[in-house]
């Protein structure tokens, strides 16, 4: 006979720390703050994270890397990669403003692990390289295509995206709003035109 049911094995326990962390940062989220969020005592949670905060927030930063894994098959399919590269920047726009707020999980990670913990800064980082680098080889074949003018170095157009992507994080909880950040995004991608 199987023991009881639990919450606590619900795959969504990860997304739900994941909203907190996003909100507050891995150092100023507190393991009652977890707790609240997931609904998991003290002891469940230890029995399922044994590496307590820090296996979540590596499991929460895990969960990210397969939207942008997702995020990159499609632009493999699609007819217009460029098109759905600028799509993915102005789509920032039009977020709620607590999604201005929150910014970029992983590009928050990058500043906070800094000088705290290297590897999970380190894990970010890569994150953020792997990004870059499929805007770098979307950017390469489009010019081979002559679907793009701009005849930059790919690796610099791909550089400056994730520049871009970055900044645009910071702006966005500076500008959260909407007409100010299209405004903006739409300069800073005339670059790709």
């Amino acid at each position: 006979m199987r023991g009881r049911p639990t919450i606590y094995e619900d795959a969504n326990i990860v997304k739900k720390a994941q909203e907190i962390f996003w909100q507050k940062g891995y150092s100023a989220t507190s393991l009652s703050d977890l707790q609240k969020a997931t609904g998991a005592g003290a002891g469940s949670f230890y029995n399922i994270f044994k590496g307590g905060k820090k296996e979540v927030f590596q499991k929460a930063i895990a969960e990210r890397r397969l939207s942008f894994e997702a995020f990159k098959s499609e632009l493999s399919k699609s007819t217009s990669p460029l098109e759905l590269i600028k799509d993915f920047f102005k789509s920032i726009a039009s977020a709620e403003k607590n999604e201005h707020l929150k910014g970029c999980i992983i590009a928050n990670t990058v500043v906070e692990m800094t000088f705290i913990d290297e590897n999970m800064e380190a894990n970010a980082v890569q994150i953020l390289k792997e990004v870059e680098q499929m805007f770098t080889q979307t950017i390469k074949e489009e010019q081979s295509k002559g679907n793009l003018k701009n005849k930059t170095d790919p690796e610099i157009l791909g550089r400056y995206l994730i520049t871009f992507w970055c900044g645009l994080n910071t702006l966005r909880r500076m500008y959260p709003d909407k007409i100010a950040l299209k405004n903006q995004i739409e300069m800073q991608l005339a670059v790709i035109s």
